[in-house]
């Protein structure tokens, strides 16, 4: 396959630098390269849920400032953080991506899940 990006995500409640009804957590991505060609990081596009059912959608250019070239058989990893105003949440997207022959398609950020330690069992 020409185009074949995978997105792997972990996540962990950041207690010390949550407080007063805010819940902070990170998440760790790590972006696969399954694919024959090299292929950019153009744009990234979340929605994130918070239990209450409220839904934000950020869109913007690439990563942590960054948009990385991705050879074939490699990865890019990087971390990042999240707001909620409740203990749990979820949070899914997308990145626009570019192949080295010009050819624009999606990867899909699969959906996870932000909770508090031992909240969710």
């Amino acid at each position: 396959m020409k185009y074949d990006i995978q997105v792997s995500v972990t996540s962990e409640y950041l207690e010390e630098q949550s407080r007063g009804g805010e819940y902070v957590f990170a998440y760790h991505i790590c972006i696969h390269n399954h694919g024959e060609l090299a292929a950019q990081l153009l744009s990234r596009k979340w929605l994130i849920t918070d239990a209450d059912g409220n839904k934000i959608e950020v869109h913007g250019d690439g990563v942590i400032g960054e948009q990385p070239v991705i050879p074939p058989q490699a990865e890019h990893s990087y971390s990042s953080f999240s707001v909620l105003k409740t203990p749990v949440g979820c949070m899914q997207g997308s990145y626009q991506m570019k192949a080295e022959d010009g050819t624009l398609f999606e990867a899909d950020i699969p959906t996870f899940t932000l909770a508090v330690r031992h909240l969710l069992q």
